[in-house]
């Protein structure tokens, strides 16, 4: 599927930059627990996607991508929580915000598009 190609490619890309964030809060900031935090729930999302893309089936997929968007959100909060903190610039959280928000709309519309192809194909079963 192309949209799944798509969201594995923005959640990696987006995990590298967790992961740089990491080295910079850590090496910059000297902040020790906030960045283990960041580092776990942004790299987090491309992991689970992973997973999801090898779900056992159409509900599987769905769950898995469930967690992606907990994630997420997760990743949004300790995002706000370090620009509040000060540890990051509000142009910084703009730009990592933004990519995670972008996440967060393919996933939407994945899990949709999934639930709904999924309720037509039980309709055509339930004729059968």
């Amino acid at each position: 599927m192309k949209q799944d190609n798509v969201v594995r490619t923005k959640t990696y890309a987006f995990a590298v930059w967790m992961v740089n964030l990491y080295k910079h809060l850590r090496s910059t900031e000297r902040e020790f627990v906030l960045s283990q935090q960041i580092l776990r729930s942004g790299t987090s999302i491309g992991a689970n996607v992973r997973e999801a893309l090898r779900a056992e089936s159409s509900a599987d997929f769905v769950h898995k991508l469930n967690i992606v968007l907990k994630e997420a959100a997760e990743t949004q909060y300790w995002l706000e929580l370090l620009k509040d903190a000060d540890f990051i610039t509000k142009q910084a959280f703009n730009s990592l915000n933004a990519d995670c928000e972008e996440v967060i709309k393919l996933l939407v519309s994945i899990i949709s598009l999934t639930r709904k192809k999924n309720s037509i194909q039980v309709k055509h079963s339930e004729l059968a």
